[in-house]
């Protein structure tokens, strides 16, 4: 008998835990560079979501490196001292919406702790159309705006976190589903005066991003930030929700429910029924 072994093949594809492994990256880091188009990913052939093509790591194995600074996210001090520039200036750039966060997570005061792509904040330092802003007294007007409240953290990530999503999102309905995961349910509701079409959409909404067990505090949180809370913010998401749905529909309609048509059996011949049809059949004269 042969002692000849059969080598089995190699694995074409990953999962993104084995992945991030082979890159040298923390999870958070991995799904970062997932999002922001620098790790491509290919549909799990079997159903479950994305996956990472063997290809793709060994091409990005030797800027390993790069990669991960690439996706760097820091604090508001570590952003403040990339920046140069004190740590209250820097939440003020933040609250106006200058620089905008790239994720988030709660601290153990379950606080929101906002957390900046390095790469971002080391450009707008560099751009000379921010100088005035990074050494000079803040413009009156946007003192206004702080001076009224202005905090644009959590709006400017739902926009960004929800253009994430709708890069991977598979299809029309999956597009929809994605700026709905930013509604609440009762603003849907009215949206989508639908049943079938509001089910469908609702069964593709995401998830908040995962910070705790369901129903705990901190997945409420996470909750809270997913939706948009302002009425002009609601009001874009109600808008592209909309047009998401009015696309989706013309491509294809949304499922419903399978029912039986109502159709009338088909004809049968006619036969005579109870006593008058025994005599009939017992009498041709009765037939007459």
């Amino acid at each position: 008998m042969s002692g000849t072994t059969i080598a089995r093949p190699r694995q074409v594809t990953c999962t993104f835990s084995r992945a991030a492994r082979e890159l040298g990256l923390r999870r958070g880091e991995f799904d970062l560079a997932v999002h922001l188009g620098r790790i491509r990913t290919v549909p799990d052939e079997g159903g479950g979501g994305h996956r990472v093509s063997r290809s793709e790591i060994e091409r990005l194995q030797d800027r390993a490196e790069t990669l991960r600074e690439s996706v760097r996210a820091v604090g508001t001090t570590e952003g403040a001292a990339l920046m140069e520039i004190p740590a209250g200036r820097f939440t003020r750039f933040a609250k106006l919406g200058l620089v905008t966060p790239v994720t988030w997570y709660p601290n153990r005061y379950r606080a929101v702790v906002w957390l900046y792509l390095a790469e971002e904040l080391r450009q707008f330092a560099a751009d000379e159309k921010n100088a005035q802003l990074l050494t000079g007294r803040t413009p009156v007007e946007l003192r206004d705006r702080l001076g009224a409240g202005a905090d644009q953290r959590a709006r400017n990530w739902r926009g960004r976190h929800c253009g994430f999503l709708l890069r991977a999102a598979g299809g029309r309905w999956e597009r929809a589903g994605v700026v709905a995961g930013f509604l609440d349910p009762g603003e849907i509701d009215d949206a989508l005066t639908d049943p079938h079409e509001r089910a469908y959409v609702q069964a593709f909404r995401p998830a908040p991003p995962a910070h705790g067990a369901p129903g705990s505090p901190t997945a409420l949180l996470a909750e809270e930030l997913m939706t948009a809370d302002e009425p002009d913010e609601i009001d874009w998401f109600r808008n592209d929700l909309a047009r998401a749905v009015t696309e989706a529909r013309a491509f294809r309609p949304a499922p419903r429910p399978v029912t039986y048509a109502q159709h009338p059996a088909p004809a049968q011949p006619r036969t005579a029924h109870g006593l008058r049809g025994w005599l009939r059949r017992r009498s041709p004269r009765l037939a007459h």
